[in-house]
């Protein structure tokens, strides 16, 4: 069906010198051109590329994926390797904080009551609106686009460990309040094994979102990446190498979502 859908519509030179006014007709003539002409040679072609072309430019990116010619001429692994880094960054920040802070909430109902109102009103802010504020402020775009994925990394994460936290049943924190246990070590042995499957939902979450928001962010600010990249080439009018780009993130995103699965799978039990 694709290939069908870019392939040249039959008789389509034809067309157009129809289907213009007399006064078009007439420029075309003074110009030397033959009416719809020009026309009907675009028309016949479909911008949008073929399955053989898409295939030919994924080859010759993924033959040289970390080819480097400058600013705004990398190769596809070394655009990937810039957004992962600033996502896996951003991440790792926002875990330090949203996990012990999402313990203190869940294990409080004191700070859940203190905390719940400032949550609930940043927790819905896109995290590009940020975006200005934090280049106005660090005045660095690479910084700037790891502190947007902290801020949308660190919501899901924090709702998510409060809640597994807040779930624990109550019997294990009898039992570990019976036995005299630590606060630090109820909450590594009977807290923390009992949440760890709300918790890495909620780390899955949060890495998606985060993949979602850094091909935005770098849109935005331009320079490395490939959200960048995907924005330079739509601007050099390549959309084969959009396309490519495109199915590059999907696959991307696919195997951070495996990674977490396999890793939620791992700490999941049966009661």
């Amino acid at each position: 069906m694709w290939q069908l859908a870019t392939r040249p519509a039959a008789g389509s030179a034809a067309a157009p010198a129809a289907t213009m006014t007399p006064e078009q007709i007439e420029y075309a003539r003074l110009l030397g051109k033959e009416p719809g002409a020009e026309a009907g040679s675009t028309a016949g072609r479909s911008g949008f590329p073929t399955p053989a072309q898409l295939g030919s430019k994924m080859t010759e990116h993924l033959s040289r994926p970390f080819y480097d010619n400058g600013p705004n001429d990398k190769g596809i692994g070394l655009q990937l390797a810039y957004s992962l880094g600033r996502v896996g960054l951003g991440f790792a920040l926002a875990a330090l904080v949203a996990i012990p802070l999402g313990f203190l909430i869940g294990m409080s109902p004191l700070v859940y009551r203190a905390l719940d109102p400032f949550i609930q009103v940043l927790k819905p802010i896109s995290p590009l609106a940020w975006m200005p504020l934090a280049l106005y402020t660090i005045k660095d775009s690479s910084i700037s686009g790891i502190f947007v994925i902290f801020i949308c990394s660190v919501w899901p994460m924090l709702i998510n460990t409060a809640f597994g936290v807040a779930g624990v049943r109550r019997e294990w924190l009898n039992v570990a309040r019976t036995l005299e246990v630590s606060p630090l070590r109820k909450a590594f042995e009977v807290i923390l094994p009992a949440a760890a499957p709300t918790i890495l939902t909620g780390m899955r979450i949060s890495m998606g979102i985060a993949w979602l928001v850094i091909v935005a962010a770098e849109m935005l600010v331009g320079g490395t990446g490939i959200g960048y990249f995907v924005w330079n080439e739509w601007n050099n009018l390549s959309l084969t190498n959009v396309i490519f780009a495109i199915l590059v993130i999907g696959v991307v995103g696919m195997l951070l979502d495996l990674l977490f699965a396999r890793a939620q799978k791992a700490v999941t039990y049966v009661d």
